[in-house]
């Protein structure tokens, strides 16, 4: 019998908390965020996808191939090509790859980088139907990027296509910049 009075007692008690705390819950206002219409403050600190960034002076990558990344990455999931431009001091990226499927996050490919040509994005909403969608081509997205923001029929429009070099073979890549350089 005071084993029985004794479950009823904590059974009662355990009731009551329960019900406290949802009567607290439900008189605090609501924190539902309505995601596709608004979205939370992303922190400082956030790690997206890495991705190359753009010399403000002249348009082109600071990223110079120098695979500095591609061997500090634990993951193998960086891999760069790059050629010589003539005319040019240094060489250029050409191909920029990155499979976001294998990517830790760790930064040490950010990290490894000594020109700061690479850093982490502020993209978090990355969603797709297969394993491709995840496999991409910063640099290519980073010409993509500059046309999209290039000004139509502007003064700065012919000047923007040499900066960023079209993707075709290595040989067009060497010559466009070099006619720009003379």
């Amino acid at each position: 019998m005071k084993h029985a009075l004794k479950e009823i007692y904590v059974g009662f008690k355990s009731l009551v908390v329960g019900m406290r705390i949802t009567l607290e819950q439900f008189f605090k206002p609501t924190v539902t965020v309505h995601y596709p219409h608004e979205t939370l403050k992303i922190p400082p600190r956030f790690r997206g996808h890495i991705e190359l960034v753009r010399d403000p002076a002249t348009g082109k990558p600071i990223c110079y191939a120098c695979k500095l990344c591609e061997k500090a990455c634990p993951s193998d999931c960086i891999t760069v090509e790059g050629a010589k431009v003539d005319g040019a001091k240094k060489r250029s990226v050409t191909q920029y790859r990155l499979d976001f499927t294998k990517c830790s996050l760790c930064g040490s490919c950010v990290e490894a980088c000594r020109d700061g040509a690479i850093r982490f994005s502020r993209e978090y909403n990355l969603a797709g139907l297969s394993k491709e969608d995840f496999v991409m081509d910063l640099f290519k997205r980073l010409e993509q990027e500059a046309r999209e923001t290039e000004p139509p029929g502007g003064g700065a429009g012919p000047a923007q296509p040499p900066a960023a070099p079209p993707a075709g073979s290595t040989a067009e890549k060497v010559e466009k910049p070099a006619t720009e350089v003379k």
